[in-house]
């Protein structure tokens, strides 16, 4: 039996320690967090019965709605079999199955193995201690330095984090990370010598957490050339991008460039459960064979978990029996056209979109920004939940990432509830 909605409240305020909360706001007495208890195609319903368009997809992993019934079946079909073995010395079938799928989706990338872990940070984690004992074992241990950019997020594992570039969430752990330069921009990068460093790693496309700030074209041409000048193995975190945000299956599609590690997260399982995946080359790889000291010693509990596997096949089974990437197109028009009205109002400083994803920059009207201490965004993104959408912002950048199975009404829906938001929000 389920608890009534002020019972989940008080143990929650009592027990539960939020990410990216701060919990002396959370665990105020007048603070009625809202209780979400279920969910159907885009939309998601609290414990009153209340039901809200889910802009944000569920903090950018739902892929094609909730309870879709293809998913469904899958996991329950994998749950009445197993739902966890060790992968540890053994394997399993969806597990296999998924890798080999997984491989198919960029040909000529010559990305042809896959490591399994949980999230997009591990995934990350991963493709920076490849690179690391790689490097190592192919005599070269002098490259130890990494290049990320200024307001990069990569995750908030440690070596994750020694990748990110926003200062907020991670200069406090400077002490412990990896050495990395971070540089803003492609044209620093000939002023840079190579030969120290061992990776280069980029949100292709769109930077997200830096509040969905577009890279210019050609910019991942420009990696690709100077990381095989350097003998630099190329990272691309495609776990916000992955699985046709940017309405192609993967952002670096857009300019056929494939590096040698592509961390895939989030959206892989259609957003249902944690599963991560480090795609990377058969030249990697070899480097890694033969003698026992040469094994990645690295891995997790739930590696190649079978629920999630099963989930992600049956995600990619989504993409090809509902066209999904071929539907999205007009959606994508829709949504910029749509979002060209939004950049009307006197207070929207800028609008950044890179396919289904979009970030709306507000600000005051003679165009200069709000006062951080005022959190704007955030009140803004209260007001869009009377509006019935939720959505989360970055700073005062509202974020808007519906999933993938969105209408064109819902996406009328979304666009002026977060406008309506604005107008209230901004001129009271």
């Amino acid at each position: 039996m389920s608890l009534e909605t002020d019972a989940v409240i008080e143990f929650d305020k009592s027990h539960v320690w939020h990410p990216f909360t701060q919990m002396a706001d959370w665990i105020r007495p007048e603070h009625k967090p809202l209780v979400l208890t279920s969910g159907h195609g885009a939309w998601i319903e609290d414990s009153f019965g209340k039901r809200y368009l889910d802009g944000n997809s569920s903090i950018w992993t739902n892929i094609h709605g909730h309870n879709h019934p293809v998913l469904n079946r899958a996991i329950c079909r994998q749950l009445e079999r197993v739902a966890h073995t060790s992968f540890l010395g053994f394997t399993n079938p969806v597990a296999a199955e998924l890798a080999g799928r997984l491989t198919r989706l960029l040909p000529g990338s010559g990305l042809t193995k896959v490591f399994y872990s949980d999230d997009g940070s591990t995934a990350i984690e991963v493709a920076i201690k490849m690179t690391v004992q790689y490097f190592l074992q192919t005599d070269r241990p002098h490259k130890v330095r990494f290049i990320s950019f200024e307001n990069a997020y990569h995750g908030d594992t440690l070596g994750a984090s020694s990748l990110c570039g926003i200062s907020l969430f991670h200069d406090r752990f400077k002490t412990h990370q990896f050495p990395v330069t971070r540089i803003s921009s492609v044209e620093a990068l000939p002023s840079i010598d190579g030969s120290p460093i061992a990776g280069l790693v980029i949100e292709p496309m769109i930077q997200g957490a830096a509040g969905m700030r577009l890279w210019p074209a050609g910019t991942l041409k420009i990696l690709r050339r100077w990381c095989d000048e350097n003998a630099v193995l190329l990272i691309f975190d495609e776990v916000m991008t992955g699985f046709g945000r940017t309405g192609k299956i993967f952002a670096c599609q857009h300019e056929e460039v494939f590096p040698e590690f592509l961390a895939v997260a989030k959206g892989l399982t259609g957003g249902y459960l944690p599963l991560a995946a480090t795609l990377t080359t058969d030249r990697v790889f070899s480097a890694f064979l033969g003698a026992a000291q040469k094994t990645f010693y690295y891995g997790h509990s739930y590696c190649g978990n079978p629920l999630g596997c099963a989930a992600a096949l049956a995600n990619l089974e989504i993409f090809e029996s509902e066209a999904v990437l071929e539907k999205l197109q007009p959606k994508i028009e829709h949504l910029a056209h749509r979002l060209q009205g939004l950049g009307k109002l006197s207070n929207v400083r800028e609008i950044r979109r890179a396919g289904f994803i979009a970030g709306i920059d507000v600000g005051r009207s003679d165009g200069t920004p709000f006062d951080p201490g005022e959190q704007t965004g955030a009140r803004i993104c209260l007001a869009a939940r009377r509006c019935k959408l939720l959505t989360r912002p970055i700073g005062d950048v509202i974020v808007l990432m519906l999933p993938l199975c969105a209408t064109l009404e819902e996406i009328d829906h979304a666009v002026d509830a977060i406008g309506n938001a604005i107008e209230v929000v901004c001129t009271s």
